[in-house]
Parts: structure tokens; sequence; C-alpha cells
């Protein structure tokens, strides 16, 4: 018999002379562009296809612009994305199932203020019978009763959980206290207000907004591009319309304040979310801030996670990261945090906030932000599915893989001092929010601190 002997993590990271010094990072590859094909088609609808070949599926994604003035447009919304795939004049819901399983495929819809997404996948030699059900959805997709009524039952029962759920709560309250009434703060209709929606209410909604105008869909997977289009060419010939499908109107600058306390009684836990404006996406100065947001909160080795949660313990994750609309970025911070600590963390991220800008990033700080969101934009994409949605992602913006195969360029062109004057965007007086919590518990020692607006 013959034995080992155990040797440790610490042991094996030291010799005699010290700890065994880490090898530097290496340059991170450069990843392989795939052959793509950008087009519009004549109906106005947007088509990027791209192969990507590892595995013979393909992935779909379909991105209709949603966005509604009218105050029940959120939960009749939700009702159509809940029943558009329930049958339609040639297909019953379980032939459309039926169809799609026949091709290892799948086809799901969402729906939020800003668009009606569809996504779905299937072996690559079954695309055009998920496209034949994905097209018959859009053009004769007829919401038969009972399953409107079926679904919306549902739909009440899953928004009436949501809507009790502390992050929900903190979304709408800091959606509304950036934004007031504007249709983007309208994210989770009102249960009453789904109870009531018809189906010849969802039928008129799809009439007048599922629309290929101003539409785009992305198709990755192991396909010839150039095919692929002509393919969807002539599959959707029949979806047609004069309008183009809505986009949510411009949303105003998110203007630095105080922070607004929501009373949740008998809260046991805190949620603490803050905004600032920041840059579109195409800003020539968004790979700069890219680099600071990851250095300020952005990822596990950022600043903001050291300290509250390495640090002090807190909370179990502290985040900073972008939310883009078309024309628009702003940057959101949030955190959850116990009752009887969420004042201090509350002190603490702004003074984080105060120090990024004060004490800018190091050079090290900066380079390994770097690494990361080089390397985090090849992995993003280095899947079918990754680089579906990372195109849908930016596709909304205008953009396309043109955009993303120059990013990691840009980012390896941003200079420290550009970032330290990105981080100036990180000035506490840029932020306004909402804390979620127990009043009774919070509102003292809110008051303290001062910049609270107590309810």
């Amino acid at each position: 018999m013959t034995s080992a002997t155990h040797r440790s993590a610490e042991r094996i990271g030291s010799t005699e002379l010290g700890p065994r010094p880490l090898p530097p990072l290496a340059e991170p590859r450069a990843g392989r562009q795939p052959e793509t094909v950008d087009t519009v088609l004549d109906n106005g609808l947007r088509v990027i296809a791209a192969r990507h070949g590892a595995v013979p599926m393909v992935e779909l994604r379909l991105r209709i612009p949603f966005a509604g003035e009218d105050p029940g447009h959120p939960a009749r919304a939700e009702v159509l994305a809940e029943t558009l795939l329930t049958g339609t004049r040639r297909r019953d819901r379980v032939r459309m199932d039926t169809d799609l399983a026949a091709v290892g495929g799948t086809l799901q819809a969402t729906v939020d203020p800003e668009r009606l997404s569809i996504t779905g996948d299937a072996l690559a030699d079954g695309m055009e019978t998920l496209l034949d059900v994905l097209t018959d959805a859009l053009t004769e997709a007829s919401y038969p009763e009972h399953e409107v009524s079926g679904e919306r039952d549902r739909l009440v029962e899953r928004i009436t959980v949501a809507r009790s759920q502390p992050r929900t709560i903190a979304r709408e309250e800091l959606q509304h206290h950036r934004y007031g009434d504007h249709p983007f703060a309208r994210e989770v209709p009102q249960a009453t207000d789904v109870a009531e929606v018809t189906a010849e209410q969802v039928r008129q909604l799809h009439r007048e907004a599922v629309l290929p105008r101003g539409s785009t869909l992305v198709l990755v997977g192991d396909i010839d591009p150039e095919q692929t289009v002509r393919t969807v060419r002539r599959m959707t010939s029949e979806w047609h319309s004069a309008e183009a499908a809505r986009e949510l109107p411009a949303l105003p600058e998110v203007k630095g304040g105080d922070v607004r306390l929501v009373h949740r009684e008998g809260a046991v836990q805190s949620q603490l979310r803050f905004s600032a404006q920041a840059v579109p996406r195409t800003d020539e100065r968004y790979p700069a801030l890219q680099i600071a947001n990851l250095v300020f909160g952005g990822y596990f080795s950022s600043r903001l996670v050291e300290n509250i949660r390495e640090d002090k313990g807190y909370t179990y994750g502290a985040h900073s990261n972008f939310e883009f609309t078309p024309g628009n970025g702003t940057v959101l911070v949030d955190a959850d945090t116990a009752s009887e600590v969420t004042a201090a963390a509350l002190l603490e991220i702004r003074y984080e906030l105060g120090r990024f800008a004060l004490v800018p990033p190091s050079v090290a700080e900066v380079e390994s932000a770097r690494q990361y969101a080089i390397g985090g934009l090849l992995t993003s994409t280095s899947s079918q599915s990754g680089l579906a949605s990372t195109l849908m992602n930016v596709a909304a913006l205008g953009l396309g893989q043109d955009w993303l195969s120059e990013h990691p360029e840009r980012l390896r062109a941003v200079t420290r001092e550009q970032v330290v004057e990105a981080a100036r965007w990180y000035v506490p007086t840029a932020f306004t929010g909402v804390v979620v919590g127990d009043a009774e518990q919070l509102g003292e020692q809110l008051r303290g601190l001062g910049g609270v607006r107590l309810p």
C-alpha cells in the first residue's frame, strides 16, 4: 500500500522564499467573427442571420417594439403574450406544440413596456418548421376564448404573487420615482386590470401592434445566412403593415436628488435601489464608462462588493449595471440588506460613490476590469444562444455584428485617464432612488443620515 501526503492550497501556493507568484494573465484570444447577413426586408422587418455551427441547432429571437400610452395597455399586452401561441386558423395549441416538438423546437413569448419578445430554438434542419409556426402565429393567431380565459386567470394569480414580492415592489417604486407615469414605468399590470381583458381586446391589440415594420428577427446557428434570409423573406411575405411597430417614447433624464423611503410594513429586509443618468451604448464615452462601472460595482472584485459584502457583510450581493433603451442609458445600483443595517449600508454606498469620484481607479483596477469586460463579451457570444441574445440586445439600439466585433478593440484603447473622467459620473449628487422597508424601524436612522424623504 502507498500513502499520499495531502497538500493544502496554502502549501501549494507557497515556497520556502514566500508565496508563489501568480503568472500574468494572457492576452484574451480574438473571437471568431461569424458570417453574418444583416438586412431589412420589404415589409420593414430587419433580419440578422449568423452562422455559428458549434451544434446543429438554430436560435431565434424576435423583437417587436410594443409600447403603449393607454393605461390598460400593459394588461392587454400581458394576456397577448401568454396566448399568442395557443392557436391559429391552421393549428390549435396541441398542433403547434406537436409541430415544434417534431423538430426539437420551442417558442415562448414575453412582454415588457418596451417590446414583445419571442424566443425559440430548433434543430437546424427544422428551421423552416420553426419559422412556419412563428409566422402562423404572427399572421393568424386566433386567441380562442377558452385559451384567453384560462391563461388570463392563471396570469392574475401570478401577478398577484409577483406584486407582493419585495423586488417587484422596489423596481416599480424606482421606476415611478425616476419616470413618473411614463409608459416605461408600467412593468407589472394590476391584477384587476388583467382580469377584465377580453379575447376581442387581445385580437384588436394584435392587429394594431404585432407589426413587422421596425421589428427585428435574429437567427443564429448551423445555417447558411444568405439562404436563411431568403427563407425568411418567403415565409414572412404575408406579414406586412404600412405602419411601424410602436417604439417607447423618449425617456426624461434622470435627475439626482433625495432618496425616498417606501414603507413596507413588517419587512425584515430592505431593498436599496439607486439610479443616475449615463450615456447610450453608442456614445464614444461608453467603453470608458463600462470599465469604470465594473471597478465601482459591476463585478465581484469591485469596490462596492468589497466594502458592503466582503468587509462589512451587509448584503449577499451588491450590483451596479446599465439599463439601455434606444438613445438613452442609465446606471442602476442595488443591494438588499437586513433592516438593522439598512442605514449603515446606505451610508457606505454614498461613501463609495464619493470615493470613486475623488479617489480614481488605479491602473491595476482598470486593467482587471478591462480584461473582465473583454472576456465577458467573448464568453457571452461564444454559444449560439448567447450570440443570438447579444445580437438582439445591440440590434434594439440600432447596432449590429460589426459593433460587437469592434468593441473589444474599443475597450483595449481606453486609457486610465478616460476611466478617471468617467468615474466622475458617479458623484453621489447625480443619484436618486428608493429604499423599500419598514419605516417604523428605518425612519429615525435614515432621518439622521439626511437626503431621505420619509413617508
